[in-house]
């Protein structure tokens, strides 16, 4: 009974080797990195490349052209480095300006106890940032169109510009509706939050006379309650931010993708004959069909 089990899992993986070879064999290699878009730009630049120190420093020397993930992301952390490979230096002096007197007259007022003015300074220091990132993309290789890494990033420095520069304007009101009613709820959430957890406190402590309508067991019941609904508005941003990005990934990738009329299933009548009819030692023995047949033109 032992030798009759090994014997029937061998047949067994030999049966499955053998299936699994004919299975393979009935694929070309084409149909697993088929591109649905045959423009240059795509198949040239994307944002899903490993960011390379190699590549970024070359395309700073200009040496050679690099792709759009690669240059921004690099100069997230050097900032110009667009600039310089936009071949537009002459916008450092004013980025190191914006960014440095910013920060510099932030840590100034900051240390003298002017504090809600050094919060305008930092804000501006950030803005000036973002605005720097998003000139680099801007001016990288404007003349490629439609570009997918430009899309990705248009999406990610502002949500709803990747629809714009994909030219489905129809998309920001559902998108930049959704996003605008998950922040102000996260907003209406975190206000109440707020509200009952200093009723909860103020219930709650013994030292201070409260005479409030609300108990501290139902302000810590809202509390929490408001809290959940808070995180679940951040989740919904996050996911709503994601998808409008990948969206705009995505369609610029298909934007070259013909659907018009020709993409069609057609019916035909058809003869049906015996693959062996032609080799059949009596031919009239062997008896054709007529059918329908279906086709997808495309």
């Amino acid at each position: 009974m032992k030798h009759l089990k090994l014997l029937c899992m061998l047949l067994t993986a030999i049966l499955a080797a053998i299936f699994c070879i004919d299975a393979s064999a009935q694929f070309k290699e084409e149909a697993f990195t088929q591109q649905y878009n045959d423009d240059t730009a795509a198949d040239s630049d994307t944002t899903d490349v490993l960011f390379s120190f190699k590549e970024y420093f070359g395309g700073l020397r200009h040496e050679k052209p690099i792709r759009i993930g690669t240059m921004t992301a690099g100069s997230a952390l050097i900032i110009g480095g667009s600039q310089i490979y936009n071949r537009q230096t002459w916008k450092l002096p004013i980025v190191y300006g914006a960014i440095g007197g910013s920060l510099g007259a932030g840590i100034y007022l900051n240390a003298s106890g002017n504090k809600e003015a050094a919060k305008y300074c930092f804000i501006g220091a950030g803005v000036a940032y973002w605005a720097t990132l998003m000139d680099g993309v801007i001016n990288f290789r404007p003349n490629d169109y439609p570009h997918p890494g430009t899309a990705t990033l248009y999406s990610l420095l502002l949500p709803g510009l990747g629809q714009i520069y994909n030219r489905e304007y129809w998309k920001l009101p559902i998108y930049l509706g959704a996003i605008g009613f998950a922040v102000h709820y996260y907003a209406d959430c975190q206000t109440n939050y707020l509200r009952f957890k200093n009723i909860y406190l103020e219930a709650s402590n013994p030292d201070v006379e409260y005479t409030g309508p609300i108990t501290a067991d139902q302000a810590l019941y809202y509390r929490n309650v408001y809290r959940r609904y808070r995180d679940y508005s951040v989740l919904a941003i996050a996911v709503l931010y994601l998808l409008q990005v990948i969206d705009a990934n995505v369609f610029s990738y298909m934007h070259n993708f013909e659907v018009d009329d020709n993409i069609a299933l057609k019916v035909a009548p058809a003869v049906i004959v015996p693959e062996y009819q032609l080799a059949s030692v009596n031919p009239v023995s062997q008896q054709t069909a007529f059918g329908l047949r279906l086709g997808i033109n495309f």
